[in-house]
């Protein structure tokens, strides 16, 4: 009789930043034979669109006393306490080898309820500060591993830098060769904001390429992504300047421009860094400045001590110290080419094949 399959149950929360990493862990334990589950939220359920077929899904009951009314905060212990007995039944009906949490609300029932049973159990902390829930299970968890590094631990806990997972799109543009900018030809930009604190980006960048040399501003082709509700103003104030720009609200080939720019400015949420190294292209981070715990300056800092990244903090941000830094990059190739090579020496393709080792290091 051939053995079950071990089944993974990976928790995750409901942002993207907690879910393609996970989506990438599965891929590749489907690939090496497991079962895989994936216990998340309502919200976390409108990401899993991209996982394998194969992964089963199972919606959890969850919440947060950190937000909302007080009708919800009250709420919200029963709440996590019915996910945590739904999750508990669940395991005994068809038992874990392993729980991997990768933060958010959403990964306290099966985490909590891992501890509870003894089931071996990880975590992988995407940012350079620990989340709040992760760090509340990682005293507990066999095995801390972390996507960026070094990343601020709480005490007695050992961490293991495995990287950030990247999307298989972002993998197939890995180490694609960069094109230093020169004197001629297309100087290709992309500038990429995230779903959080955007707008800045769309108030500082157009108006300080707008003010760029005419012989830079006559070869670049912008791409900017800007929430929808600022996509008008940024598109017109690229055609006042006479910038070829292309600006949406998403762009679903993120990896192919980045691949294709001379240039990246962007927040530096832990994907976006991930990606940026994984294919090696120098950068202008501009870290959200309302993250928790500054986590986004922590995701930067990597980059920026290699020679790889400018950073530019929100409270230093202006029209003309980006321009500065952007005609900089864009007129010393030698130094961009040399940006780029840094950038791609960090970078960790093999994170989520790191990711699975350590699972199954938790299973013999």
């Amino acid at each position: 009789m051939t053995a079950a399959k071990p089944l993974c149950l990976i928790a995750a929360g409901g942002t993207g930043g907690h879910m393609f990493p996970a989506q990438s862990l599965a891929e590749v334990l489907l690939a090496q034979g497991w079962r895989v589950k994936l216990s998340t939220d309502e919200r976390g359920a409108r990401y899993a669109g991209a996982f394998p077929p194969e992964v089963v899904r199972e919606v959890v009951s969850s919440a947060t006393t950190a937000r909302g009314g007080l009708a919800g905060k009250l709420g919200a212990p029963f709440k996590i306490a019915a996910g945590i007995m739904a999750a508990r039944r669940a395991f005994r009906a068809d038992r874990p080898a392993v729980v991997v949490g990768f933060g958010g609300y959403p990964t306290i029932p099966a985490m909590a309820a891992a501890v509870s049973m003894g089931i071996p159990r990880m975590i992988h902390e995407q940012n350079g500060v620990m989340g709040r829930v992760n760090a509340l299970f990682a005293p507990r968890a066999n095995r801390v591993a972390c996507g960026t590094w070094p990343t601020a631990l709480p005490p007695r806990v050992t961490g293991i830098h495995t990287g950030n997972p990247v999307r298989r799109a972002v993998l197939d543009m890995a180490g694609a060769p960069y094109t230093p900018p020169s004197d001629e030809g297309a100087l290709n930009l992309l500038v990429i904001g995230g779903s959080q604190g955007a707008r800045v980006l769309s108030d500082v960048v157009p108006e300080a390429i707008a003010g760029l040399p005419d012989d830079i501003r006559a070869r670049l082709k912008v791409s900017h992504q800007a929430r929808a509700e600022d996509a008008a103003r940024v598109t017109a104030a690229y055609v006042a300047a006479g910038i070829t720009a292309e600006v949406q609200p998403f762009f679903d080939d993120v990896p192919r421009r980045l691949a294709e720019c001379q240039l990246v400015v962007s927040r530096s949420g832990a994907s976006s860094v991930a990606d940026i190294a994984v294919i090696g292209r120098p950068a202008i981070l501009i870290p959200y400045a309302a993250a928790t715990g500054d986590h986004q300056t922590a995701n930067a800092r990597a980059l920026a001590e290699a020679g790889a990244a400018i950073v530019l903090p929100e409270s230093v941000l202006d029209a003309e110290s980006l321009r500065r830094d952007i005609r900089a990059i864009l007129t010393e190739g030698a130094r961009a080419g040399q940006m780029a090579a840094a950038a791609l020496s960090l970078g960790r393709p093999d994170a989520a094949e790191r990711l699975a080792e350590l699972v199954t290091e938790l299973t013999r």
